[in-house]
Protein backbone atom coordinates (compact mmCIF):
# COMPACT_ATOMS: atom_id res chain seq x y z
CA UNK A 1 0.00 0.00 0.00
CA UNK A 2 1.04 3.24 -0.86
CA UNK A 3 1.94 5.37 1.98
CA UNK A 4 -0.12 8.01 0.82
CA UNK A 5 -2.92 5.64 1.50
CA UNK A 6 -2.69 5.59 5.21
CA UNK A 7 -4.37 7.97 7.55
CA UNK A 8 -2.76 11.53 7.14
CA UNK A 9 -2.32 13.61 10.59
CA UNK A 10 -3.86 16.66 10.50
CA UNK A 11 0.32 18.31 11.32
CA UNK A 12 0.93 16.83 7.59
CA UNK A 13 -2.02 17.97 5.91
CA UNK A 14 -1.13 21.38 7.24
CA UNK A 15 2.76 21.49 6.12
CA UNK A 16 1.67 19.87 2.86
CA UNK A 17 -0.96 23.06 2.54
CA UNK A 18 2.01 25.58 3.51
CA UNK A 19 3.60 23.71 0.60
CA UNK A 20 0.81 24.14 -1.92
CA UNK A 21 0.76 27.95 -0.78
CA UNK A 22 4.17 28.17 -1.54
CA UNK A 23 3.74 26.87 -5.24
CA UNK A 24 0.35 28.90 -5.71
CA UNK A 25 2.76 31.86 -5.29
CA UNK A 26 5.72 30.68 -6.93
CA UNK A 27 5.74 27.66 -9.55
CA UNK A 28 9.40 26.75 -8.31
CA UNK A 29 7.92 25.51 -5.57
CA UNK A 30 6.37 22.95 -6.96
CA UNK A 31 8.96 20.20 -7.67
CA UNK A 32 8.52 19.33 -3.86
CA UNK A 33 4.86 18.29 -4.61
CA UNK A 34 6.10 16.51 -7.83
CA UNK A 35 8.37 14.49 -6.22
CA UNK A 36 6.62 13.46 -3.15
CA UNK A 37 3.29 11.82 -5.32
CA UNK A 38 5.20 11.50 -8.74
CA UNK A 39 5.66 7.72 -7.43
CA UNK A 40 2.25 7.13 -6.38
CA UNK A 41 0.48 8.84 -8.98
CA UNK A 42 2.71 7.02 -11.75
CA UNK A 43 1.61 3.43 -9.98
CA UNK A 44 -1.97 4.49 -10.18
CA UNK A 45 -2.23 5.18 -13.50
CA UNK A 46 -0.38 2.01 -14.31
CA UNK A 47 -2.69 -0.15 -12.51
CA UNK A 48 -5.44 1.32 -15.56
CA UNK A 49 -2.91 1.04 -18.29
CA UNK A 50 -0.58 -1.45 -17.86
CA UNK A 51 1.56 0.25 -20.26
CA UNK A 52 4.77 1.93 -19.34
CA UNK A 53 5.31 4.26 -21.63
CA UNK A 54 0.97 5.53 -21.99
CA UNK A 55 1.45 5.92 -17.79
CA UNK A 56 4.61 8.37 -18.13
CA UNK A 57 2.69 9.86 -21.06
CA UNK A 58 -0.74 10.63 -18.77
CA UNK A 59 1.33 11.77 -16.07
CA UNK A 60 2.81 14.45 -17.43
CA UNK A 61 -1.08 15.32 -18.52
CA UNK A 62 -1.45 15.01 -14.15
CA UNK A 63 0.85 16.75 -13.40
CA UNK A 64 0.72 19.57 -15.87
CA UNK A 65 -2.59 20.47 -15.25
CA UNK A 66 -2.12 19.91 -11.74
CA UNK A 67 0.64 22.99 -11.84
CA UNK A 68 -1.84 24.34 -13.91
CA UNK A 69 -4.71 24.61 -11.88
CA UNK A 70 -2.60 24.82 -8.19
CA UNK A 71 -3.28 28.41 -8.21
CA UNK A 72 -6.98 27.40 -7.76
CA UNK A 73 -6.82 24.91 -5.34
CA UNK A 74 -8.54 25.42 -2.38
CA UNK A 75 -7.56 23.78 0.91
CA UNK A 76 -10.42 21.71 2.00
CA UNK A 77 -8.95 19.42 4.76
CA UNK A 78 -8.08 16.64 2.89
CA UNK A 79 -4.27 15.08 1.23
CA UNK A 80 -3.67 16.82 -1.85
CA UNK A 81 -3.31 13.55 -3.31
CA UNK A 82 -6.87 13.07 -3.52
CA UNK A 83 -6.88 16.09 -5.67
CA UNK A 84 -4.44 14.40 -7.91
CA UNK A 85 -5.88 11.20 -7.72
CA UNK A 86 -9.22 12.59 -9.71
CA UNK A 87 -6.81 14.55 -11.93
CA UNK A 88 -5.70 11.14 -12.80
CA UNK A 89 -8.62 9.27 -12.61
CA UNK A 90 -9.80 11.64 -15.18
CA UNK A 91 -6.61 11.56 -17.53
CA UNK A 92 -6.96 7.88 -17.56
CA UNK A 93 -10.87 8.14 -18.28
CA UNK A 94 -10.69 10.44 -21.00
CA UNK A 95 -7.56 8.44 -22.38
CA UNK A 96 -10.00 5.07 -22.77
CA UNK A 97 -12.78 7.36 -24.34
CA UNK A 98 -10.64 9.23 -27.24
CA UNK A 99 -8.82 6.05 -27.76
CA UNK A 100 -11.91 3.43 -28.09
CA UNK A 101 -9.69 0.82 -26.36
CA UNK A 102 -10.69 -1.22 -23.18
CA UNK A 103 -9.10 0.23 -19.93
CA UNK A 104 -7.42 -2.59 -18.23
CA UNK A 105 -7.58 -3.93 -14.81
CA UNK A 106 -4.22 -4.94 -13.26
CA UNK A 107 -5.43 -8.56 -11.65
CA UNK A 108 -3.89 -10.57 -9.07
CA UNK A 109 -5.18 -13.86 -7.19
CA UNK A 110 -4.96 -12.12 -4.12
CA UNK A 111 -6.86 -9.41 -5.36
CA UNK A 112 -9.56 -11.96 -6.83
CA UNK A 113 -9.67 -13.85 -2.99
CA UNK A 114 -10.71 -10.93 -1.59
CA UNK A 115 -12.95 -9.55 -3.90
CA UNK A 116 -14.25 -13.13 -3.50
CA UNK A 117 -14.58 -13.41 0.23
CA UNK A 118 -16.16 -10.09 -0.15
CA UNK A 119 -18.54 -11.58 -2.15
CA UNK A 120 -19.13 -14.71 -0.19
CA UNK A 121 -17.97 -16.51 -2.87
CA UNK A 122 -16.98 -19.69 -3.34
CA UNK A 123 -13.29 -20.75 -4.54
CA UNK A 124 -12.05 -22.75 -7.47
CA UNK A 125 -10.78 -22.13 -10.68
CA UNK A 126 -14.78 -21.25 -12.53
CA UNK A 127 -15.29 -18.71 -10.07
CA UNK A 128 -12.55 -16.70 -11.12
CA UNK A 129 -13.98 -16.45 -14.32
CA UNK A 130 -17.24 -15.85 -13.62
CA UNK A 131 -15.90 -12.42 -11.34
CA UNK A 132 -13.58 -11.79 -14.25
CA UNK A 133 -16.71 -11.89 -17.08
CA UNK A 134 -18.83 -9.89 -13.92
CA UNK A 135 -16.15 -6.91 -13.67
CA UNK A 136 -15.75 -6.72 -17.85
CA UNK A 137 -19.49 -6.16 -18.05
CA UNK A 138 -18.70 -3.44 -15.36
CA UNK A 139 -18.78 0.48 -16.36
CA UNK A 140 -15.46 2.15 -16.17
CA UNK A 141 -16.74 3.89 -12.62
CA UNK A 142 -17.62 0.69 -11.09
CA UNK A 143 -14.52 -1.15 -12.09
CA UNK A 144 -12.76 2.19 -10.53
CA UNK A 145 -14.64 1.46 -7.28
CA UNK A 146 -13.78 -1.85 -6.80
CA UNK A 147 -10.37 -1.30 -7.89
CA UNK A 148 -9.77 0.83 -5.23
CA UNK A 149 -11.46 -0.66 -2.41
CA UNK A 150 -10.34 -3.93 -2.98
CA UNK A 151 -7.47 -3.96 -5.01
CA UNK A 152 -5.34 -0.91 -3.88
CA UNK A 153 -7.39 -1.51 -0.11
CA UNK A 154 -7.96 2.35 -0.31
CA UNK A 155 -10.41 3.88 2.90
CA UNK A 156 -14.07 4.75 2.32
CA UNK A 157 -13.06 8.31 2.55
CA UNK A 158 -10.00 8.40 0.30
CA UNK A 159 -12.33 7.03 -2.45
CA UNK A 160 -15.03 9.55 -1.70
CA UNK A 161 -12.34 12.49 -1.99
CA UNK A 162 -10.31 11.04 -5.50
CA UNK A 163 -14.14 10.85 -7.16
CA UNK A 164 -15.80 13.68 -5.18
CA UNK A 165 -18.66 11.58 -3.75
CA UNK A 166 -19.79 11.66 0.20
CA UNK A 167 -17.79 8.81 2.16
CA UNK A 168 -21.56 7.22 2.37
CA UNK A 169 -22.10 7.85 -0.98
CA UNK A 170 -18.94 5.98 -1.94
CA UNK A 171 -19.32 3.14 0.44
CA UNK A 172 -23.27 2.99 -1.19
CA UNK A 173 -22.01 2.86 -4.98
CA UNK A 174 -19.26 0.44 -4.05
CA UNK A 175 -21.65 -2.40 -2.42
CA UNK A 176 -24.41 -1.79 -5.54
CA UNK A 177 -21.66 -2.78 -7.88
CA UNK A 178 -21.16 -5.58 -5.48
CA UNK A 179 -24.74 -6.85 -5.81
CA UNK A 180 -24.68 -5.81 -9.20
CA UNK A 181 -21.64 -8.70 -9.86
CA UNK A 182 -23.13 -11.52 -8.22
CA UNK A 183 -26.16 -10.82 -9.91
CA UNK A 184 -24.00 -11.10 -13.31
CA UNK A 185 -22.22 -14.64 -11.87
CA UNK A 186 -25.75 -15.62 -11.17
CA UNK A 187 -27.57 -14.77 -14.42
CA UNK A 188 -23.80 -16.15 -16.18
CA UNK A 189 -23.72 -19.54 -14.51
CA UNK A 190 -24.53 -22.61 -16.19
CA UNK A 191 -27.82 -24.49 -15.78
CA UNK A 192 -25.95 -27.31 -13.61
CA UNK A 193 -23.96 -24.89 -11.52
CA UNK A 194 -25.20 -24.07 -7.76
CA UNK A 195 -24.07 -20.76 -7.85
CA UNK A 196 -23.49 -19.39 -4.13
CA UNK A 197 -24.81 -15.78 -3.63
Amino acid sequence: MDKSNKAVSEEAIQSEWEQIKAAQSDPTHFRPIYNKYYPPIFRFVFRRTVDEALTADLCSQVFLKALQKIAKYEFKGVPFSAWLYRIASNEVAQYFRESAKNRMVSLETEHLDHLREEMEQEQGPQRREAMIKALDELRDVEVELIEMRFFEKRPFKEIADILGLTESNAKIKTYRTLEKMKKIILRNSGPGEAPSL
